[in-house]
């Protein structure tokens, strides 16, 4: 039987961003500014390895004559950062499920924001979703007693993450190189000080730790290249459907593995939640099948 190539590229992806909680655990031991510096830097040495062996540095120089270039990837640099900060802090600190909720609202968020920023139109349908996943935010407000500002924290920053690098010029090992590159002395000088003032967990760590913070760049590189394959050979449709397999992962993770608290005002938020994504997958996919110029375009453009 032949395999979708495209396919077995989303599941690595996809797989591997929702599987990362257990590694984030397994690194609890270091502080989660300690680990973000290290990712840096692995993940800038792996990508910058990728980009010799390919020769393709030629648009290094176009970007750093560009101001508005670098601008715009000083702001998705930082984006990212806090995003990754975020994350690596709220798993070990208990928090997997609502890390799981970011990532389900973020979809929704970006209609939002195309919304707001872009001048798209919401459809009916789109409005509907955005209006029940509000819904579902503010009862587990109510429920939590306080703002997820976890899970809203993670779907806005990478949600504007997305929408900078969606007008960005370069392509995704390009711009997270340059990301990366933009990181790299800050994380340094970070990592510096705390092996000056002996304050860094990863001086005492054994052999263990230290594979795993050097392979911070494998598990960061290797997911994006994934990405950007299996977006070369799927539609947008059947990517943005996959795209869920990530945060169900992380929520099963939570929830199953870990133990973490998940009571029936948490399920009802959630559903209301998982409503509104059923509602706008099934909104989208019957727009994209519609017959009409809206169809005729490339798969998943609104």
């Amino acid at each position: 039987m032949r395999v979708n190539r495209g396919l077995l590229y989303a599941l690595i992806c996809y797989g591997a961003w929702g599987v990362l909680p257990i590694y984030w655990k397994a690194l609890s031991d270091v502080p989660a500014p300690e680990i973000l510096a290290y990712r840096v830097l692995w993940t800038w040495l792996a990508l910058s390895l990728v980009l010799a062996l390919r020769h393709r540095w030629s648009w290094l120089r176009e970007v750093l004559s560009s101001g508005l270039t670098l601008a715009t990837f000083l702001a998705t640099s930082g984006l990212l950062f806090l995003n990754w900060l975020t994350y690596i802090w709220a798993v070990n600190a208990g928090f997997i499920v609502e890390t799981s909720l970011g990532y389900f609202i973020n979809p929704l968020v970006n209609v939002l924001l195309g919304r707001l920023f872009l001048g798209e139109q919401l459809r009916p349908g789109q409005r509907a979703a955005v209006g029940l996943a509000l819904g579902g935010v503010l009862y587990l407000t109510w429920s939590y007693g306080r703002l997820p500002w976890i899970a809203l924290t993670l779907a806005f920053t990478f949600a504007f993450y997305g929408l900078l690098r969606k007008t960005a010029p370069l392509d995704a090992l390009e711009g997270l190189s340059l990301e990366m590159g933009l990181g790299l002395l800050p994380a340094l000088a970070y990592l510096a000080l705390l092996f000056q003032q002996g304050q860094a967990a990863s001086a005492d760590a054994g052999m263990g730790t230290w594979i795993l913070l050097v392979g911070l760049g494998l598990i960061t590189g290797v997911p994006l290249v994934s990405f950007s394959a299996a977006a070369r050979r799927l539609t947008l449709t059947t990517l943005g459907l996959m795209q869920y397999m990530a945060p169900t992962l992380q929520f099963l993770i939570g929830v199953f593995l870990y133990r973490e608290p998940f009571g029936p005002s948490q399920l009802v938020g959630f559903t209301l939640i998982w409503i509104a994504l059923a509602l706008y997958t099934g909104e989208s996919l019957h727009h994209h099948r519609r017959p009409g110029p809206a169809a005729k375009g490339l798969v998943g453009s609104d």
